[in-house]
């Protein structure tokens, strides 16, 4: 792989990260909202909605991991 191939793909590791802790965040937003819903609506369809979005950031988050690894190996 030539240098200019490798400074994109850094370029882009980067991005990744960026977004990965973007994602981060708002799963930490969305998980302390959904830590602290009243016990009188813990079964509500904003309790499912909230706990739902959660997982999926996560997921998303763990998907962005794999990307970034992908992406170090391309470049060794």
């Amino acid at each position: 792989m030539n240098k200019q191939r490798r400074k994109d793909l850094s370029r882009i590791e980067s991005q990744l990260e960026d977004l990965r802790d973007d994602l981060e965040s708002l799963r930490d937003e969305e998980e302390e909202y959904y830590e602290n819903i009243p016990e009188n609506m813990a079964e509500s369809d904003r309790a499912y909605a909230a706990q739902e979005a959660v997982d999926k950031l996560n997921d998303a988050v763990d998907y962005l991991n794999d990307a970034i690894i992908y992406v170090e190996e391309a470049q060794a």
